[in-house]
């Protein structure tokens, strides 16, 4: 493989790529790291709360003889269930705010478990550092009964690495949540469907085949790329059958993807990805595979043999300056014009 380079190599790299043969793709997992049980659906939990104990970052609005914002009267509703009658044209709010709070549960929750809550500015706070959330009821449904309650001190990010400033508006609560009511479930014995978190149809087959051979014939089939349909032993404890069958290893079927960043170049690949013969020109930049091009060539060009791995195409095109746009828009016409045969996304 030969390619010619006339730039400083950026520093920005690949963060991750697996070349031809795909180690990954040969690695076996678990089904109950390929699958949920059916009835294990998660449930979202979502609750309207204050944000006190803020040091005068909170939101601006402030009480009238006609009445105030959704938070003052939030913070007046507050106080007068504690048996404190406060006037809302007296109040200010400034060290509270009001935030959308949110969770997401196993729907195998019950009374007492705890949780990871998230919370949202829903007024015009400016950070949430250094607040508690107030009690707040948690439902799954509008108008529902609550499922669970929230209540801590908020923790926000710290910004990115690269200096970037971070969000203040939202934090979260880890294990915030308890939950104040056992969820319904359809329970293991009436377990009657594995579904694929990726639905696929060859994984799907060979999850199937893999239960078959362990529980024997007509113990399994596939209903479709997302589900295999599992007839459990009447005679054995549902449990133990469903954690055994956990544990059963069975090699997914990786689809062939590029996952390209936008913002900074990066480039994921998944699957066995090679590169095939095309050109591709874009602006100031050209890429040819596995074509004959002009010795030497000329500035902002890459000369690449077929066959060549992904991880390589990119390593070259940072190495000559490409713009992480360009980056993206040469993988895209690569797949287009079939010289890469892989989805390519760009996020």
């Amino acid at each position: 493989m030969t390619h010619f380079v006339h730039r400083g190599v950026l520093s920005a790299f690949l963060l991750l790529a697996l070349g031809a043969g795909g180690l990954q793709a040969q690695l076996s997992t678990r089904i109950k790291d390929l699958t949920v049980i059916e009835g294990d659906v998660p449930v979202r939990l979502v609750g309207y709360g204050l944000v006190v104990g803020l040091d005068g970052t909170g939101d601006r609005a402030v009480g009238t003889s006609q009445g105030g914002g959704a938070t003052v009267r939030s913070v007046a509703n507050l106080l007068r269930n504690l048996g404190v009658d406060v006037p809302e044209n007296v109040i200010r709010t400034r060290n509270a705010a009001a935030v959308l709070v949110t969770a997401e549960v196993s729907s195998y929750l019950r009374r007492g478990n705890r949780f990871d809550v998230s919370v949202a500015s829903l007024g015009d706070a400016t950070s949430l550092r250094g607040g508690q959330l107030w009690v707040t009821p948690l439902v799954g449904e509008l108008q529902g009964q609550p499922i669970g309650t929230a209540q801590g001190s908020i923790v926000l990010s710290q910004g990115n690495l690269d200096g970037a400033r971070a969000v203040e508006t939202s934090g979260r609560l880890p294990s915030g949540g308890v939950a104040v009511a056992d969820l319904a479930s359809l329970g293991l014995s009436s377990v009657g469907r594995l579904l694929l978190n990726r639905p696929d149809l060859t994984t799907a087959q060979r999850i199937a085949e893999t239960i078959v051979g362990s529980l024997g014939d007509g113990s399994a089939r596939v209903e479709d790329p997302g589900a295999v349909a599992v007839v459990l032993p009447t005679d054995q404890d549902p449990a133990t059958v469903l954690a055994g069958l956990g544990e059963l290893e069975v090699t997914p079927d990786v689809a062939a993807q590029v996952v390209i960043d936008a913002r900074d170049g990066t480039v994921a690949a998944g699957g066995p990805l090679l590169v095939g013969p095309g050109v591709v020109s874009h602006g100031y930049l050209t890429l040819t595979v596995g074509a004959e091009g002009t010795d030497p060539p000329p500035q902002g060009a890459v000369r690449m043999d077929p066959g060549v791995r992904v991880q390589d195409v990119a390593e070259a095109l940072h190495a000559v300056g490409a713009t992480p746009e360009s980056i993206a828009a040469v993988f895209e016409s690569l797949h287009q014009v079939g010289a890469l045969r892989a989805r390519v996304v760009v996020r």
